[in-house]
């Protein structure tokens, strides 16, 4: 392994940014990643969404090195999902077990099946019957006890799984509290599979620190803190980060890159907007705020293409 790194680093699916286009430009442009998760796939009201299943279409994926996700309480949930991905020939996927929104929580998905181990025995059991496939699993320490995963060990350690990424806080803190970095260390002592580190990484210094306090860690997943600065992955791999000169030339690069794969989709100023300017609350956040604050105003595509232009410029 190159002495100058030792982990790996995964790009963390999020709902409405990390979809196959971003996925595809920021390994283009900046690389540095070595596997991209997509926002989970769900099974509700008798079907798969016909957007999440663009999603995770190969013929929409240049990523190679592509992990889709899934979310199900039930191995009836879960059976067509699989056969989805076995159709597109993947061979890879992660059970999520981490996402708090209610709406999810309500049907025991994500983080609110972790107060189930039954149910997550059967689910684990379902997808061990996936001979073709591996599996992993996203989660959080519990729902509302930080000690829920203390009652999971024992059946995530029995199920043969690639990895556990954990993100160290309770479904109800959704991302409000301090991660708990003391319960992270215990989970990941009890752990027999490869762990991988996920929450609150913003920056260069935030990944060596987790490094150097949990060096037997295979890696990092970055969610927020890879959309806000996108070279995060390079500035590891390098040791050392990116001048604002460089960082403004590859965001712009994959400004561009975005623009050119997303415009042939989306008709006029609304759906232009709604689309990019989100990325903008995350994207930089060392930018001129009143540069911003233009970015975020803009009503017509013309104005948001020209506050992007002098935001970038003055960066």
């Amino acid at each position: 392994m190159n002495q100058q790194y030792a982990m790996k680093i995964y790009s963390a699916p999020l709902q409405g940014f990390t979809e196959a286009v971003w996925r595809n430009v920021h390994d283009k442009v900046f690389g540095g990643i070595d596997g991209y998760y997509t926002p989970f796939l769900r099974y509700e009201h008798g079907e798969i969404r016909s957007k999440d299943i663009r999603d995770v279409e190969r013929k929409n994926n240049t990523v190679k090195n592509l992990v889709p996700q899934v979310i199900a309480a039930t191995p009836q949930e879960l059976a067509p999902l699989m056969e989805l991905l076995a159709k597109e020939g993947y061979s890879r996927a992660d059970i999520n077990m981490g996402c708090s929104f209610a709406l999810q929580v309500r049907k025991k998905h994500g983080a609110g099946l972790l107060p189930h181990p039954d149910m997550i025995a059967a689910l684990l059991d379902a997808a061990a019957g996936y001979k073709d496939f591996e599996f992993s699993i996203k989660m959080r320490l519990g729902w509302e006890s930080k000690n829920e995963w203390r009652e999971l060990i024992p059946i995530l350690n029995a199920a043969p799984l690639k990895h556990v990424t954990m993100h160290p806080r309770l479904g109800i803190e959704q991302y409000k509290k301090p991660a708990d970095f003391d319960a992270f260390a215990e989970f990941l002592e009890a752990c027999r599979h490869p762990v991988i580190y996920n929450g609150d990484i913003l920056s260069l210094a935030d990944i060596q620190r987790i490094e150097h306090s949990f060096p037997s860690l295979e890696g990092v997943m970055i969610g927020r803190g890879l959309l806000a600065n996108p070279a995060l992955g390079i500035e590891y791999r390098n040791g050392g980060e990116l001048s604002c000169e460089e960082k403004r030339n590859l965001v712009l690069a994959m400004h561009g890159e975005m623009l050119r794969e997303l415009a042939p989709r989306l008709q006029g100023n609304t759906q232009f907007l709604t689309k990019m300017k989100p990325y903008w609350e995350y994207l930089l956040p060392d930018m001129c705020k009143r540069d911003k604050k233009a970015i975020l105003k803009a009503t017509t595509i013309d104005k948001y293409l020209s506050a992007v232009g002098n935001a970038l410029a003055g960066y």
